[in-house]
C-alpha cells in the first residue's frame, strides 16, 4: 500500500465537518509539549531508531500492536510462534529440497493453522496486529509474512522479507536460486521467473525493476510499510488516535521527512492535541513549500481556537 498523503485529500482536511459533528473532549496534559519520539517502553523499535540491524520483527510488530491494545501480553503470540517452529522443525528433515521445506512451512501455517488472507482484511487495522492475526487467521501480505518469516528463522530456514510492489513476499536464497513464499495466498511457493512475471502484471513495472523490488527488505523498510498500511486504515476511518501513534513511529523513523511532519501536526489537531499541533504547524511553516502553506496556516488557525475554548 502506498504511502498516505494526508494534504494531497482535501477531503481528509475538512475540519469544520469533523468540528461541528459534537464536541471535542481533551487531554490538557503536555499539550504544550515536546513530541516524545523515544519509545522507551519500547525493546526492539529504537533499534529502527538507530539504525541497528539486529532487530527482532516480531517484537516490533507486537510494539506497535500494543499502542492500540494497551493491555496486550507478547508472551501468548511469542508461544505460539515457538510451538509452530517446533512443528515444522520435525519435518524439516524429510524434506528433499528446499522447495520442499518452505511447502512444510506453508502446510504447517496456512494448512493446519489456517493463516490466510483475505481482501476484506485491509480495511480493518487488526489484520496488521500480529496477535490478531494468529487469533483470527486473516492478515495482509505484510503482517502474514512477518509471521512466516518469525517461524521459519526459529525452525532453521533464513526467510527474510521482500517488500515488492502491490505485494509483499518472503524469500529464500537456494543453489537453483532465491524461491519466494506468498503467505497471503495460502503460501504458495515460486521461483523466480514466476514472481517476476506475475509481479510485472500487477505492478506495470519492467523486469530490471521487478529484479531490484525483489531483493530482501532491511528491517526498517518492512516497518516502515507495515506502519504506512496502518496509517491508511486509521486515516480512512477516521481514528485519530490510533493514526496518531502510528504517525509518531513513521516520524521518529523519517525525522528530516517534511511530509511526515506535516502528518504529525495535522493528526496532532484531528486527535485531539491543539497544543501540539500547535507547536508542530509553527515548525512546518518554518520550511513548508508554498503548495502546502495555506493549508498549514488554515490548520494552524483551527489549532488555535479551539485551544483557546479549552483554556
Amino acid at each position: 500500500m502506498d504511502r498516505v498523503n494526508l494534504a494531497a485529500d482535501p477531503a481528509r482536511l475538512d475540519l469544520d465537518r469533523l468540528l461541528q459533528s459534537g464536541p471535542i473532549s481533551s487531554d490538557l496534559l503536555g499539550l504544550r509539549m515536546n513530541v516524545d519520539l523515544e519509545f522507551l517502553y519500547d525493546d526492539e523499535f529504537p533499534k529502527l531508531l538507530a539504525r541497528r540491524s539486529d532487530v527482532d520483527l516480531l517484537q516490533v510488530a507486537l510494539e506497535v500492536a500494543r499502542d492500540a491494545q494497551p493491555e496486550l501480553d507478547f508472551a501468548y503470540t511469542w508461544e505460539w510462534i515457538d510451538k509452530r517452529a517446533g512443528e515444522v522443525r520435525s519435518h524439516l528433515t524429510r524434506a528433499k529440497d528446499d522447495r520442499a521445506m518452505l511447502k512444510e512451512l506453508s502446510r504447517c501455517l496456512s494448512g493446519t493453522h489456517g493463516l490466510h488472507g483475505d481482501t476484506s482484511a485491509f480495511q480493518h487495522a487488526e489484520s496488521s496486529y500480529i496477535n490478531r492475526v494468529i487469533e483470527t487467521g486473516i492478515g495482509i501480505p505484510i503482517s502474514l509474512s512477518v509471521v512466516y518469516v518469525a517461524v521459519a528463522q526459529r525452525a532453521g530456514l533464513e526467510l527474510a522479507g521482500v517488500a515488492a510492489p502491490m505485494h509483499f513476499l518472503t524469500r529464500i536464497e537456494t543453489i537453483e536460486g532465491p524461491l519466494f513464499v506468498d503467505a497471503y495466498h495460502d503460501g504458495q511457493v515460486l521461483n523466480f521467473d514466476d514472481c517476476s512475471t506475475w509481479l510485472e502484471s500487477l505492478s506495470g513495472l519492467n523486469a530490471d525493476e521487478i529484479e531490484l523490488a525483489l531483493e530482501p527488505a532491511s528491517p526498517r523498510e518492512i516497518v516502515v510499510r507495515l506502519l504506512n498500511n496502518l496509517k491508511a486504515v486509521h486515516v480512512r476511518g477516521e481514528q485519530w488516535q490510533h493514526a496518531w501513534h502510528v504517525q509518531r513511529r513513521l516520524t521518529a523513523l523519517n525525522p528530516g521527512d517534511a511530509d511526515h511532519r506535516r502528518d504529525l501536526a495535522i493528526i496532532a489537531l484531528k486527535s485531539d492535541r491543539p497544543g501540539t499541533a500547535i507547536d508542530l504547524l509553527e515548525a512546518c511553516l518554518k520550511t513548508c513549500t508554498n503548495r502546502d502553506r495555506a493549508m498549514l496556516q488554515s490548520h494552524l488557525r483551527v489549532a488555535e481556537r479551539l485551544l483557546a475554548t479549552l483554556n
